[in-house]
């Protein structure tokens, strides 16, 4: 191998772990039978959410994740291999590969580490149908403001009652 080959690869090898030391998570799906348009619609929908979709020979990729806690994927690179990294939203990658899987009904998950836990094909499943953060707010902030706007009218009932009883 060259030097200027042996460079270019070390280059790549700290790009990706530079990707991993600010993600909050990494997805490895097998990209398998998707055509070059699917891909480029998908990397645009997924770099809109602050996702980071890239393809790397496993060689390397393996060499970048030793030592990190992204380590456990090394397992499955094995194959096409994509990654799906996030820098905001940590069930992002999930959520957004699976809707692309369900549409182009081509490629499937591997396994992915969200928030420095490892998960399988199927634990990525499951990840991808948790909420985001923002849904799961608007859902939260919803379900406190029902009892308190009920206990309002409640209170304005009693109070426009009282007023028309006469003194």
């Amino acid at each position: 191998m060259s030097a200027e080959a042996h460079k270019e690869k070390q280059a790549i090898i700290s790009e990706i772990k530079e990707k991993l030391e600010k993600a909050k998570a990494a997805v490895v799906i097998d990209y398998i039978g998707i055509t070059v348009a699917e891909a480029d619609a998908m990397r645009k929908k997924l770099r809109s959410a602050n996702v980071d979709y890239t393809v790397y020979k496993n060689t390397l990729a393996k060499r970048a994740l030793e030592g990190t806690e992204y380590e456990p994927l090394v397992q499955v690179l094995a194959g096409p291999s994509a990654f799906a990294i996030s820098y905001d939203d940590a069930t992002t990658p999930a959520r957004m590969l699976n809707e692309a899987i369900k549409e182009y009904k081509k490629m499937a998950f591997k396994a992915g580490v969200i928030e420095g836990t490892f998960y399988d094909a199927e634990g990525v499943q499951t990840v991808a149908t948790i909420p985001g953060r923002e849904e799961l707010i608007a859902k939260f902030m919803g379900s406190i403001q029902s009892p308190v706007s009920k206990l309002v009218r409640t209170f304005q009932a009693i109070a426009d009652a009282k007023a028309e009883q006469p003194a």
